[in-house]
């Protein structure tokens, strides 16, 4: 077997996230080996525990802290609880760092996942936005 197909294998081949569809080949587009692990870490870090019927534990609880007022000691909380989830549910990576980010007037803190690929050995990362105030905006029609 191929060193190429051996690390396409173990890290995996899934849905795109979002589901998008190949109109050319009638089906569903997929992603695969570095792609493929990016798009779970954000479904893991999108799910709350308990909304998985199979696997109630797996998740984020990240929502846990929406009315959280942004500063060390959520970035403390929010660190510890992405790295328990990760640790436990993408045994693909090795997890080098997570900063986080945030813009108080947009409600929003950016999740920097600095991650490594432990087959491939390849170093990469990931920005994940938390929107703390979510559609505020109304058009009136």
């Amino acid at each position: 077997m191929s060193k190429e197909l051996d690390t396409a294998s173990f890290l995996g081949r899934g849905w795109s996230f979002p589901i998008r569809f190949n109109a050319s080949l009638s089906s569903l587009e997929m992603v695969e080996v570095d792609q493929d692990v990016r798009e779970s870490l954000i479904i893991l870090l999108s799910t709350y525990p308990g909304e998985r019927a199979t696997n109630p534990e797996y998740g984020c609880p990240i929502r846990d802290h929406i009315y959280d007022s942004i500063g060390p000691t959520t970035n403390v909380s929010l660190k510890r609880i992405i790295t328990y989830a990760v640790e436990n549910y993408e045994s693909r990576i090795e997890l080098n760092e997570i900063t986080i980010n945030s813009d108080e007037q947009e409600g929003i803190i950016y999740i920097n996942l600095d991650y490594t690929i432990r087959r491939v050995n390849m170093r990469t990362n990931i920005v994940y936005p938390y929107y703390k105030i979510e559609g505020t905006e109304i058009v009136e029609i």
